[in-house]
């Protein structure tokens, strides 16, 4: 039983931190998780709620499924997107993953 005491004792004097490095690795963790994980995060956010708000009537866009199509109704939540000449389809607007050049669903 002594040998246990004396590692602890051992322990003790010797590895005493001070309390501005005992902060500075959490600080430093939070700081490269804000530069390379939300920060970035929050951009793309951004310039997705802008996208969204830019479709209009006529725009020919790219669902997060893949699906071509161009834009013939739009409302607050909702969207109708035309896929086949009279097939539409009426689907929630973040569901838009990217507004297309004019021509590429003819192309398609």
């Amino acid at each position: 039983m002594d040998f246990f005491i004396n590692t602890a004792n051992a322990q003790a004097a010797g590895g005493g931190q001070s309390m501005l490095s005992a902060l500075l690795l959490p600080v430093l963790l939070l700081v490269v998780f804000y530069f390379l994980l939300i920060r970035p995060q929050n951009k793309r956010a951004k310039e997705q709620r802008e996208m969204l708000s830019k479709v209009a009537v006529g725009d020919e866009v790219a669902t997060t499924g893949g699906i071509l199509g161009k834009v013939t109704e739009v409302g607050e939540q909702f969207l109708t997107l035309e896929i086949a000449s009279g097939v539409n389809v009426k689907l929630q607007k973040f569901q838009i993953a990217q507004l297309l050049p004019k021509g590429t669903v003819k192309s398609a």
